[in-house]
């Protein structure tokens, strides 16, 4: 078999390609001893370079790796001694899922150790904060497909059955209920930072990654909040005037907290969201959605809305910072595909039927044991609900056309669990949880399994079947 030769993408500056081959021989290489052998760092042309050999004596599988610190990390693996290994070529993904890990676990440390700043041409600049009670509540609700609101609502049925009685109660809920869905774009668009309009379609990203190593010291010196006292007070000589982020006007500030501003520690990105946005409309021939943005770290999307042709996209920096455009507009394409298949008027429904049983044919079974009744129906709602997502992610896949880069971008935003789903003995505890999503580890399988073009008579019938398929699988002991 010949050599696979790929690309790992990173938001990392220059000045910490090479720690970043150092971080994975110590926090990779060096625990996995067993299986990972001669490693050894070199420069070529000026190039930090990290060989190492993957080894498995009793699967009889040996694979040399090649890891080249440029931006994206340039990643070579050659198998040799592999004639009686069928499987070497699975063996050589999981390596290279492992490696994208690492540089993932890599970025997230020095995330810590970054200012970001990030605003929108002729809109107010908003500085960077971690959410809000009500944004993460409005988020929560309206980017989980609305079954939060079924959580909601269950403590407002208690008071509104004992004050209005049980025919009253019902419809005074549903009516709360259905006019919460019909509005949930201008909630959540009120909850957010900037409008993504044509007029202003460009997002600006500017990062200065600070060093790992000196970051730590002076943290112990100043305090936990350092980075956020950094960051007001260049945001205040900045983007609080109209003016953009530069060394030059930060310099002050770097040497107060006992740093040196310089090229090497600065990335910035424009992204032209709205044009990304209106492209996976396009692809699904329904109506451009609004567009908002938060300006958070934390990387997400959510679409709610009525219809297809009244719908809002909203999208945090934090998703701009770690993927690459087309990522962006594959993430997009999984939002439109809940926009298109009407999910959050059927969830809405599937709740509201719900409601309506629990108080009518089911009431006998609540009423022997609320807490336990809650337990199974949530339990059900929310493995319904990654019908939908599942569904999401195959008509991303169908119309926008990359379902290999969809599920990078996952593998990206969700290495934490992926990890730790990788990792565990049993998958079955990730299947039934109250998470609308289905495991991750399954989402990226099934994506990367997909062929282009990829034709689908029923996209809901098929993705129904493959969720109850890796259900099924789940319940082997790996």
């Amino acid at each position: 078999m010949s050599s696979k030769h790929y690309t790992i993408t990173t938001e990392l500056s220059d000045i910490h390609l090479e720690e970043t081959l150092d971080f994975i021989e110590e926090y990779f290489l060096r625990p996995q001893g067993e299986y990972y052998h001669s490693a050894n760092k070199s420069f070529v042309n000026g190039v930090a370079h990290l060989n190492f050999t993957a080894i498995n004596e009793k699967e009889k599988w040996e694979v040399l790796v090649e890891l080249q610190a440029t931006n994206p990390f340039r990643v070579k693996m050659t198998p040799v001694n592999n004639q009686h290994n069928t499987d070497i070529t699975q063996k050589m993904d999981l390596i290279e899922e492992e490696l994208l890990i690492a540089v993932q676990v890599y970025e997230d440390a020095i995330r810590q150790a970054t200012l970001y700043f990030a605003w929108v041409e002729g809109e107010e600049n908003i500085p960077e904060a971690p959410p809000t009670r009500r944004k993460k509540f409005s988020f929560r609700i309206f980017g989980s497909n609305m079954i939060l609101i079924y959580l909601l609502f269950f403590a407002v049925n208690i008071v509104l059955f004992l004050s209005l009685g049980i025919v009253m109660a019902i419809i005074a809920i549903l009516a709360v209920q259905l006019v919460v869905v019909l509005l949930s774009d201008k909630i959540l668009l009120r909850t957010s930072d900037w409008n993504i309009t044509p007029e202003n379609p460009r997002v600006h990203i500017l990062e200065y990654q600070l060093p790992l190593d000196d970051y730590l010291k002076f943290q112990e010196k100043f305090g936990k909040d350092m980075i956020i006292q950094m960051k007001e007070k260049i945001y205040q000589k900045s983007l609080a005037v109209g003016l953009e982020p530069t060394c030059e006007i930060g310099e002050d500030v770097f040497a107060e907290y006992g740093f040196q501003c310089n090229a090497d520690l600065r990335v910035s990105k424009v992204v032209d969201i709205y044009s990304i946005v209106k492209e996976a409309a396009s692809k699904f021939n329904i109506t451009m959605p609004k567009v908002a943005l938060t300006n958070t770290m934390i990387a997400n999307a959510a679409a709610t809305g009525p219809s297809p042709n009244r719908g809002l996209v909203l999208i945090t920096t934090g998703l701009l910072v770690q993927l690459e455009e087309d990522e962006i507009l594959s993430v997009i394409g999984h939002e439109m595909g809940h926009l298109s298949g009407r999910d959050p008027l059927i969830l809405f429904s599937i709740i509201s039927l719900e409601f309506i049983l629990r108080f009518s044919i089911l009431y006998p079974v609540v009423a022997l044991s609320p807490l336990l009744y809650l337990i199974v129906a949530l339990g059900l709602i929310f493995f319904i609900a990654k019908f939908f997502e599942t569904r999401a992610d195959l008509l991303s896949a169908m119309k926008i056309g990359q379902p290999q880069v969809l599920a990078e971008a996952l593998r990206k935003i969700g290495y934490n669990r992926l990890l730790t789903e990788r990792i565990s003995p049993t998958r079955f505890p990730t299947w039934i949880n109250f998470d609308p999503h289905p495991p991750i580890y399954f989402r990226i399988d099934r994506l990367e399994n997909m062929k282009t073009p990829l034709k689908v008579k029923d996209p809901l019938i098929r993705s129904i079947k493959d969720v109850f398929s890796g259900f099924k699988h789940s319940l082997r002991i790996k």
